[in-house]
This record gives C-alpha cells, structure tokens and sequence, in this order.
C-alpha cells in the first residue's frame, strides 16, 4: 500500500496524519504546529553592509566550479557555469573596512539569451547584535544592472523565519574586484 497524508486545521492548529500499512500515525505531538504566535513578535531590521569579490589573486572569494561539457571556456556571464562564494562582508567599501560577516553560497549562470545568475547565498553576520545569525538569499540576480533587487527567503539565529528584500548597488568593479553595497529589509521574529 502506497503512503498517503492529509492535513486538518482546526482552530489555528495544524496536524498531519498518514497511513501506512493500515496503521495510523501523527507526525506532529498535539499542539505542536501552532499560529505563529509562538515566535514572538514579528520586527522589521534594516541592514547596511558590503559584499566583497576578489576575482583574481591567491586567494580569490568566489571561483568557477562546474563549465558545461559543451562549452568549457564559459565564463559566469555565459550559460551554464556554477560558481562557489566564500566573500566577507564589510561596515564600508574600502577592503580594509572592518568584517562583519561572510556571504558563503553558490552562483549559476542561468540566462539562455542574456545574462542572469541564480543566486543562493547564505549571509553570516559575525559580529555585533547579530552575531551567528544569518539570512538567506535565493534570487535572480541581473549583474549588469548598476541596482538590482534580490530577495530574502529565511534565516536562522535571531533571523528565524525571515522574508524580506535587498537593493543592491555596484559601488566597485573591475577586473580584480567586484564590491556590491546591500540595503536589506528582512520581516522577522523576536
């Protein structure tokens, strides 16, 4: 007998049920899944910080992992290529400003006719009162735009349950460096 599952809301509660074999079981301890009350109240933070490229060096932030098999001198502006991303996060645009977090996550190239990257990035903050916690980023990223608008999906740490926005703006580019300053909006619970 295949598995099967429902869910039943009833006065604010979620539970799930399946059945397997004939027998019955919760998924979820009675009352466990409630409103969203149980989170706190909800607060709006706003964060300013810079995102930091190095491309080239002996220490490059962010490096092409994966080409496509039938194009192996892709670049990130072409079709196909993955990129990985471990680049710190700065208080100002000059390299030497003080680090307050890394942006660790994945890149791919994803636009057929123009260039777009998909764009899942976590971002730490490892300094300050949001020390060990992060948000999330999980968006279409047009890198040839000068501002560009991405989109916050979760976070952990006091970012638990988060949502929200950032504008993006080149603040640097060329060769060696790409610097990008962020204004985030993130929607969560304290």
């Amino acid at each position: 007998m295949t598995r099967w599952a429902w869910w039943v809301f009833n006065s604010g509660r979620v539970s799930s049920k399946s059945e397997h074999h004939g027998q019955s079981y919760s998924h979820f301890g009675e009352g466990h899944a409630q409103s969203c009350s149980h989170f706190g109240k909800e607060k709006v933070t706003r964060l300013h910080f810079f995102y930091s490229e190095r491309l080239t060096g002996d220490k490059p932030t962010i490096v092409l992992s994966a080409k496509p098999e039938n194009n192996p001198s892709a670049g990130i502006e072409t079709f196909g290529p993955l990129s990985v991303i471990d680049a710190p996060l700065t208080e100002g645009e000059d390299l030497n400003s003080k680090v307050v977090g890394h942006a660790q996550g994945l890149v791919v190239a994803a636009g057929l006719n123009k260039t777009m990257l998909i764009f899942a990035v976590d971002f730490e903050f490892t300094s300050g009162e949001y020390n060990g916690s992060s948000i999330s980023v999980l968006s279409r990223n047009p890198i040839l735009h000068v501002y560009r608008e991405l989109a916050v999906v979760g976070g952990r740490g006091k970012f638990r349950m988060a949502r929200g926005y950032t504008f993006l703006r080149k603040a640097i580019a060329n060769a060696d460096v790409n610097i990008i300053e962020y204004d985030v909006t993130v929607f969560h619970y304290y």
